[in-house]
């Protein structure tokens, strides 16, 4: 018996010494065996988030569903909300099963009770971005094909902008507000107020099954204006299942103020909490002040984060109380290794749970683990479900490199390579919404045989001998700043609507202590005309949100092109805004005053973080 023991505990030294990370690859693997098994009987017999939903009302309607602000909502209070709202958009706006309506909202209680309703009559849900205006916003709802806009009382303003447009498509434009004096934009909360809050007959969603749209969820992508990624409802529960292999248990409390228009607050955050039966504080927008204190003031115990959240936690002033908290589990993307290992000194035994992926994709990874700077970790079940690969890229021809038969090539472990998701019946790529060019642009063919097809992440990551997965780069035009993409043709065509203005050239740059990259743009002015700094400042302003307005401007009398006749982008990049190296015209955005000079100063503070971005 002794030597039996001996021989146990022996075996599992060696294995530990082998694999330090056994016991994590253990429970990840146990993990994805249950939630495969699950995903099989939801398969055979169809079930949607919303049946989840339903299922939390059921069996405990009284638990609280949400707090918001001062006010809080059981899960029969929500399921009763949603069916008013349901019964008010069936009879007033006519939807039925198979129709697409967009919601224009921030985060608000009646985000998730119209959300909810629009699922309880089998219809699509268009999850516009509240920042977008005008000529992106028309776009936006236009390429959804929806027939009903509702509109948070709030942006009023904005959708008047282009309510002429949506008269002509003939859209029907209902405001949450107990009356309208707009001609052409309907009053909804004193229609769904008089509206029975009687459960609905699940017949009038019943030809919804799995492979049905869902969402429609909005991304930069690579180039262009918006595109309406296709999310159905397959998508829907397997961004739900990330929220299992973090750990969280039906007792957890998530605090969620990422905006419900992303894939991580809507999917991962919402979807998330609703089929494990969480209780979810939220919160309109993210407040640094008030984050704690709305931890502690209602027992968070889980938070999502992305990268420049933790980044501005840490850069508070430190409190005797930092660790005064009950969060256990923080869940997201995008933070920097140096925040990561300052973030758990400042705060406290908080597991972080990195994860990566994007609304569109069919790949994505999990650091389950918590190994610092590290953004996922290989799994040979995962690779047996999802095959993926990570392939040489040609960063300057912008193309990934093939050998001499045409295929692509794999690179070793420790070396960056493109991550590319095979395309097939388990793992889909359903595309973007009414944008065959941009869906086919993000398809690899014959990469390894003749005729495969893989998705194309536009991702350069690198695998360590552990099988940690690192975040490299973001190939093409695409950046990231404040936790929002920003597609630099879109900006450049804003900027390209100023009288001034000949050419534009937008790309992002680097800031020392900062995640992503921050907008910069190259101007030509047209011939005898000057730079006007407060009048592209102003039109900026009207034209795109805080995280897309070029920061720097840099004005030149002949664009950079490359040997194929594209603007150059990445050695604008690496040159930066530095006014000791750049000896063109360079102005930077001040907020208050608008484009002013760039001076030696301006930099230093930035470079050192005494002046805030």
């Amino acid at each position: 018996m002794i030597a039996y023991i001996l021989f146990t505990v022996l075996a599992i030294l060696l294995v530990y010494l082998r694999n330090p990370y056994f016991m994590s690859d253990l429970n990840y693997a146990v993990t994805a065996i249950r939630i495969g098994v699950r995903l099989s009987k939801i398969k055979k017999s169809f079930s949607s988030i919303l049946d989840s939903f339903l299922e939390k009302v059921a069996k405990h309607p009284q638990k609280t569903f949400l707090i918001f602000e001062e006010s809080s909502y059981t899960y029969s209070q929500a399921d009763k909300e949603s069916n008013k709202i349901a019964r008010a958009l069936q009879t007033h706006g006519r939807l039925k099963e198979g129709d697409t309506a967009a919601l224009f909202m921030g985060n608000e209680p009646h985000f998730v009770w119209v959300w909810l309703a629009l699922a309880k009559l089998g219809c699509v849900a268009a999850l516009l971005n509240y920042n977008i205006r005008s000529r992106s916003l028309l776009h936006c709802f236009s390429c959804c094909d929806a027939k009903v806009l509702i509109v948070g009382a709030d942006l009023r303003d904005a959708v008047k902008e282009i309510l002429p447009a949506l008269r002509e498509q003939g859209t029907r434009v209902f405001i949450l507000s107990d009356h309208s004096d707009v001609e052409g934009m309907e009053s909804l909360s004193d229609k769904f107020e008089k509206a029975s809050d009687e459960p609905l007959p699940p017949q009038l969603r019943a030809n919804v099954d799995l492979k049905s749209p869902a969402l429609y969820i909005y991304t930069s992508g690579t180039t262009g204006l918006p595109k309406a990624a296709i999310v159905n409802q397959e998508r829907v529960w397997m961004a739900t299942t990330l929220l299992s292999f973090a750990g969280v248990h039906s007792s957890d409390v998530l605090y969620l103020y990422l905006p419900l228009y992303h894939t991580a607050g809507f999917l991962m955050g919402l979807g998330g909490a609703i089929d494990k039966g969480l209780t979810v504080v939220l919160r309109r927008k993210f407040s640094v002040s008030n984050f704690w204190n709305d931890c502690r003031k209602h027992n968070v115990t889980v938070i999502q984060y992305i990268g420049e959240i933790m980044r501005y936690l840490c850069n508070t002033p430190k409190k005797e109380n930092d660790k005064d908290h009950k969060v256990r589990l923080a869940l997201g993307n995008g933070i920097r290794p140096d925040t990561w290992a300052d973030f758990l000194e400042r705060f406290g035994n908080i597991r972080i749970c990195e994860c990566y992926g994007a609304t569109e994709s069919n790949i994505g990874f999990v650091n389950y683990v918590g190994k610092i700077g590290a953004i996922g970790r290989e799994h040979f079940l995962y690779k047996m479900s999802c095959p993926y690969a990570f392939i040489r890229y040609d960063t300057e021809k912008e193309e990934p490199v093939r050998d001499s038969k045409g295929f692509c090539i794999e690179v070793p472990k420790g070396e960056t390579g493109l991550l590319v998701g095979k395309i097939g019946n388990r793992n889909p790529f359903s595309g973007y919404a009414k944008n065959k060019q941009q869906t086919e642009k993000k398809k690899l063919k014959d990469v390894f045989v003749q005729g495969d097809l893989y998705f194309n992440t536009g991702d350069l990551l690198r695998v360590d001998k552990e099988g940690f997965v690192y975040f490299q780069d973001r190939i093409g035009d695409t950046f990231r700043w404040k936790g929002e993409n920003v597609a630099t043709t879109e900006v450049a065509d804003h900027l390209l609507t100023v009288d001034f203005v000949e050419e534009a050239n937008v790309y992002g740059v680097k800031v020392p202590g900062h995640e992503g990259r921050i907008g910069m743009a190259v101007l030509k002015l047209r011939e005898n005309m000057e730079f006007d700094g407060k009048a592209i400042h102003q039109h900026v302003k009207n034209y795109l949100p805080s995280y897309a307005r070029p920061r720097f401007i840099r004005i030149q009398d002949v664009m950079a092109l490359t040997g194929t006749y594209k603007q150059l982008k990445v050695k604008l990049a690496e040159e930066g805004f530095n006014p000791a190296i750049i000896t063109d015209p360079l102005f930077f955005l001040d907020d208050s005053k608008g484009y002013v000079p760039m001076t030696q100063e301006i930099f230093t503070a930035i470079t050192e973080g005494t002046l805030k971005l």
